[in-house]
């Protein structure tokens, strides 16, 4: 299984993690999270994402979540990708994570990433009368 590791600023990891639990009904396996909070030694971050890393490798590959591109968590994590081995996905959002926790399973971590990425962009939408008539009959 694809381990996937959520790094990001202040809470945010872990309340993406507590509203990735409410709509499964529970806390999927092999996910965790690293919160940068405050202003951290660098190389002490280094060594506390690699720890995370290592506690989530099962011999398939890791899938890292950030929040923002150029800020401190993918510039800790551009320390570390190995291509098809650890990879990197930013702009974190709750849709992205419940598709790499749908698909872990069933793709190999490069097509993963290609699918997620894909499925990210796709889920931000301008909600229309439209888009609220088709959800709710309103």
């Amino acid at each position: 299984m694809i381990g996937i590791l959520i790094v990001a600023h202040g809470s945010l990891a872990d309340s993406l993690v507590e509203c990735v639990t409410h709509v499964l009904g529970q806390r999927p396996q092999g996910l965790a999270t690293l919160d940068f909070i405050g202003h951290a030694d660098p190389d002490e971050r280094q060594k506390a994402l690699q720890a995370r890393l290592d506690e989530l490798d099962q011999g398939d590959g890791i899938l890292v979540f950030t929040d923002m591109y150029g800020a401190t968590p993918s510039n800790t994590l551009c320390r570390v990708l190995e291509p098809a081995r650890i990879e990197g996905i930013t702009g974190v959002n709750l849709p992205m994570l419940l598709k790499a926790l749908n698909y872990r399973e069933t793709l190999a971590l490069p097509q993963l990433v290609a699918r997620i990425v894909e499925g990210g962009r796709n889920s931000i939408n301008h909600i229309s009368e439209t888009m609220c008539h088709a959800a709710t009959g309103r």
